[in-house]
C-alpha cells in the first residue's frame, strides 16, 4: 500500500473516495463544510434526515455528489470533539478503513488529520497507516486459492491548511514500520516445517543484500560450541534442524557510537522437549519465534528509514523437540558465561538460548541491550493480551521504553526485578535452576536473564500475550515492532 500527503480542498480532490468527519449532533468538520458548500448542502440534507448523527465510528457512504470531483464521499462520525480516548479514536480509524475496503475504490483521500480524530495529526497518521496496513494484510498465502488482495492501494492524507513537511517524516517512518510489521507477521504465521532456523537465516541474509547498511553473519552449531554456548545448544539437542546464531549489524550512526542491541528469541517450534506440552493449541508454538521476527521487522524498518543510529540484531534460533538425545530434566549445562544451570523443565527453554545470546551481545560493547521473547505463559495470566511485560535493570531505560510504547500505542507495563525473587532460582547442584516455581513465573524468568546482563544496561520484553492472537482472529500481530522502532527513533533524535 502507498501513502502520501497532499494539501487542497476536498471538493477538487480527484479520488475514488474522499473522507470527511462529522461531529456528534451532526456538526460538520471544516473539510465537510467545504464539501457541503460545493455540493449545495447535500451533506446537510443527509444529516437533517437523520442518516448521519456523528456518533463515533459511524459511517455513511455517498455516491456521485454534484460539484464533487471524487467518485464517492465517506462521512465518518467523530463523536464529541475533545472527548475521545485512544480506544475510541482507534475505533473511528478502524471503521473508516473497514468502510473504504467495502467499496471498489482503489484510492482515497482522508481529511481526518485537521480535526485529529481527537488526537494530534502525527498520532492520527501513525495509527491510520498501521490500521490500513493491518486491514490489507493477508495471511492465506499457503492456501490453494488465496484471498484476493485489497482493492484499496493508495491513501492520501489530505489537509486544508496544515504544513505538509512536518507530517511527511511521520508518514515515511510509519510506512516503514508497517512494512516491518508485515515481515514480522508473515514470518510468525508460517508453520514450523517451513520457518526453520535455516529459513530465518535466509531472511536475515536477504536483508543484508537489500540494505547496504546491514551486515548479516550466521554462526553454526560448531561455532557455538567453540564459544561455549552449552545452554543454547542444550535446547537444540533433540532436533534434526541445525541451530543458528544470527547477527545483523546496522551501521547508521557514527562509527564511534555504541550500538543498541536487540536480542530476539527464535524458537521456530516449541514442543516443550522432554517436558512435553499438552497437545491442545500446541500448533501455536510456531509463534515462539516472534521475538526473532520482531527483530528482523525492526531492522528492516530502520534500514528503510535510514535511521542515524547503530543497531545490532542478535537472534538465537532453534527448535525444542523431544528425542533420544534431547536434554532431560535434571541435566546440568554450562552457559557461555561460565555459570552452570540445572534444567528442571525443558519447556523453560527460551531463557536457555537467550542467556548465551545475552552474554554474546557484550562483544558489541553495547550502549543498551533489549531482549524480546515469547517467554512465559505467566505473563499472559498477569497482563492478558494488551500490554507487554517490561523489566529493566535501569529505571531510566524502563521509562524510555514505556514512553515509546505510549507514543506508538504499543504499550508495555513494568514489573519488578527485585533481588527478593532471586533465591527462587537457587539450586543444590548448580549455580542456578532454570525455573523458580509457579509463583511470579514471569518475574523469575526475568531474574534468570538478569544474571547474564550485569555488564550493560538491559531491558526484557515478555511478549507471550501480545505477539499473536488465538481463536477466530488467529495470527501474528507484528508487535512490538512499533514500540521498538519508536524507541530507536527517539534515541536517534536525542543523539
Amino acid at each position: 500500500m502507498e501513502f502520501s500527503i497532499k494539501q487542497g480542498t476536498p471538493d477538487s480532490m480527484k479520488s475514488g473516495c474522499v473522507v470527511v468527519g462529522v461531529f456528534d449532533g451532526g456538526k460538520l468538520s471544516k473539510a465537510a463544510q467545504a464539501l457541503d458548500k460545493a455540493a449545495k448542502h447535500a451533506l446537510s440534507d443527509f444529516i437533517a434526515r437523520g442518516d448521519m448523527t456523528g456518533k463515533a465510528a459511524s459511517t455513511l457512504l455517498l455516491h456521485k455528489l454534484n460539484g464533487i470531483a471524487a467518485e464517492r464521499v465517506l462521512l465518518v462520525g467523530l463523536g464529541k470533539a475533545g472527548e475521545l480516548s485512544n480506544k475510541t479514536s482507534l475505533e473511528i480509524i478502524g471503521a473508516t478503513f473497514k468502510a473504504l475496503n467495502a467499496t471498489a475504490a482503489k484510492d482515497a483521500a482522508l481529511y481526518i488529520t485537521d480535526e485529529g480524530v481527537g488526537k494530534n495529526a502525527n498520532w492520527v497518521i501513525k495509527q491510520a497507516v498501521l490500521t490500513a496496513a493491518e486491514q490489507a494484510f493477508r495471511a492465506d498465502g499457503l492456501k490453494s486459492e488465496p484471498t484476493k488482495p485489497a482493492t484499496l492501494k493508495h491513501i492520501v492524507f489530505a489537509t486544508l491548511d496544515k504544513p505538509i513537511a512536518e507530517l511527511k517524516t511521520t508518514l515515511e517512518q510509519t510506512a516503514a514500520i508497517a512494512n516491518g510489521m508485515e515481515l514480522t507477521k508473515t514470518l510468525g504465521n508460517l508453520p514450523g516445517n517451513i520457518c526453520t532456523p535455516t529459513y530465518l537465516s535466509a531472511h536475515a541474509l536477504a536483508l543484508d543484500k537489500a540494505h547496504k547498511k546491514i551486515k548479516t553473519t550466521v554462526l553454526e552449531e560448531k561455532d557455538m560450541q567453540k564459544l561455549g554456548m552449552g545452554s543454547f545448544l542444550s535446547v537444540t539437542r533433540g532436533s534434526e534442524q541445525p541451530a543458528k546464531l544470527i547477527t545483523l549489524e546496522y551501521s547508521g550512526g557514527d562509527k564511534k557510537q555504541k550500538p543498541i542491541v536487540l536480542v530476539g528469541k527464535g524458537i521456530t517450534f516449541d514442543s516443550g522437549g522432554i517436558s512435553l506440552k499438552p497437545g491442545a493449541e500446541m500448533d501455536e508454538m510456531k509463534y515462539d519465534m516472534c521475538g526473532a521476527a520482531s527483530v528482523l521487522g525492526t531492522m528492516q524498518a530502520i534500514a528503510e528509514m535510514g535511521l542515524k543510529l547503530n543497531v545490532v540484531g542478535v537472534i538465537p534460533t532453534c527448535e525444542n523437540m523431544p528425542s533420544g538425545i534431547a536434554t532431560k530434566p535434571g541435566d546440568i549445562v554450562t552457559s557461555m558465561s561460565g555459570q552452570t544451570i540445572e534444567i528442571l523443565n525443558t519447556d523453560a527453554e527460551g531463557r536457555l538460548i537467550l542467556c548465551d545470546a545475552l552474554t554474546y551481545s557484550a562483544k558489541f560493547d553495547p550502549d543498551t541491550v533489549i531482549d524480546i521473547a515469547t517467554l512465559t505463559g505467566a505473563c499472559v495470566i498477569a497482563l492478558g493480551h494488551v500490554a507487554h511485560g517490561l523489566f529493566a535493570n535501569e529505571e531510566k531505560l524502563a521509562k524510555e521504553l514505556l514512553t515509546a510504547g505510549e507514543q506508538a500505542h504499543d504499550r508495555a507495563w513494568q514489573l519488578p526485578l527485585w533481588d527478593d525473587y532471586q533465591p527462587l532460582l537457587d539450586s543444590n547442584f548448580a549455580d542456578m535452576q532454570n525455573i523458580g516455581g509457579r509463583a511470579g513465573g514471569t518475574i523469575t524468568a526475568a531474574c534468570f536473564l538478569a544474571r547474564f546482563t550485569k555488564e550493560y544496561r538491559w531491558a526484557h520484553l515478555d511478549i507471550a500475550g501480545t505477539a499473536w492472537k488465538s481463536g477466530k482472529e488467529k495470527g501474528a500481530t507484528g508487535r512490538p515492532v512499533p514500540l521498538l522502532t519508536q524507541y530507536l527513533i527517539n534515541r536517534a533524535s536525542a543523539k
